[in-house]
């Protein structure tokens, strides 16, 4: 088996990665990326991309097809990955979210590839406060970002037959930690506020509603989706990818810290203007479709490890929102270098100009 692996080099990657070359040991593992955040490391002695067999960098908006050679499977990873980059590289976000991936489907279609793994998010609920969303429920998605996702799985609808089975993982938001760690995601940046400073600053007024995931359960979630039977959702699915039991409230993630890291302290910005982002989702196809690879990881398990993963490194960042932890601060300081362009390429090319 070969699988391609579209931005390795991503917070998910590493994790990815290794779940690959652990059940699929004899498969050839190839990687790409643009590398936007490949030295974003932490806690690690090796590059976790020694783990693949062949690593390409490249931009997924001019992928070339040579590559697909052999191919048998693919897990779309490559994203502008959240609100403020979406929000801020609006034009962007589509190209590589959206149109870079239908025209990467298109490709792989074409040259034989039997799977195609897309990594899609829960946001597209955007707003519901009626209930636990279902795969069948209305969508709303309220940013770029969310719109990029819902688009893609759209155009992939059209796409799939019995030759090229697509599956859209609904991923919930995640967490945990990782060899390429974010911090821009709501656990993780508790856990370090309460690591570095013994404060949790929540920026809303903590009452919106996420359903979260570790990592290393999304890890095991695209191994299912890789290897699952047309009988398990079709030719192409779209699935709500989590469990029931990670739907909380924002600041029900914060206490669950503060019982864990002692003394820390919770600020919850009453005066927060209201945040639309709110949604519960239900999850209970994913575990009728996929019993033998559901969550393993919870709340507290997670934050455990996201405790001791930043101990074990000595993490000491007080002002870490404004680091390279944080993936929109790594751009503009790019940009700002003038080492990327203002569409997000890298300008190499016009060095010795």
């Amino acid at each position: 088996m070969k699988i391609l692996i579209t931005g390795n080099l991503g917070y998910i990657g590493p994790v990815v990665v290794r779940q690959l070359r652990t059940c699929f040991p004899e498969a050839t593992i190839i990687g790409y990326d643009i590398g936007f955040f490949a030295t974003n490391l932490i806690n690690t002695n090796y590059l976790p991309e020694c783990a693949v067999d062949i690593q390409y960098f490249g931009d997924v908006r001019n992928f070339p097809e040579e590559v697909l050679n052999g191919v048998d499977a693919i897990v779309a990873l490559a994203a502008i990955s959240n609100d403020p980059m979406g929000n801020k590289f609006e034009e962007v976000t589509m190209e590589i979210n959206y149109k870079s991936n239908i025209e990467l489907a298109n490709k792989a279609k074409k040259m034989g590839v039997k799977r195609f793994v897309f990594a899609s998010s829960c946001s597209v609920y955007g707003s519901a406060e009626d209930g636990f969303r279902t795969e069948k429920s209305k969508v709303n998605p309220l940013t770029t970002y969310a719109k990029s996702k819902l688009y893609t799985e759209e155009a992939l609808r059209n796409m799939a037959e019995d030759n090229f089975i697509i599956t859209c993982l609904r991923f919930a938001t995640a967490c945990g930690i990782s060899e390429r760690l974010r911090l821009d995601l709501v656990l993780n940046d508790f856990v370090a506020g309460a690591i570095t400073s013994k404060t949790i600053r929540i920026l809303s007024d903590g009452t919106p509603n996420r359903p979260l995931i570790n990592v290393k359960d999304m890890a095991k979630a695209i191994e299912w989706a890789i290897t699952r039977k047309p009988e398990q959702g079709g030719n192409h699915l779209v699935i709500n990818t989590g469990s029931n039991e990670w739907n909380y409230q924002i600041k029900e993630l914060a206490f669950a810290v503060g019982k864990i890291v002692s003394d820390t302290q919770i600020e919850i910005n009453k005066n927060a203007r209201a945040d639309k982002r709110s949604y519960k989702v239900s999850f209970d196809l994913f575990k009728k479709l996929a019993p033998k690879y559901q969550p393993c990881y919870d709340l507290i398990s997670t934050v455990k490890d996201l405790k001791n993963g930043l101990e074990e490194a000595n993490f000491n960042i007080k002002n870490y929102r404004k680091s390279n932890f944080i993936r929109l601060k790594t751009l503009e300081k790019l940009v700002a270098n003038k080492l990327l362009d203002k569409e997000l390429r890298w300008t190499f090319r016009s060095w010795d100009k």
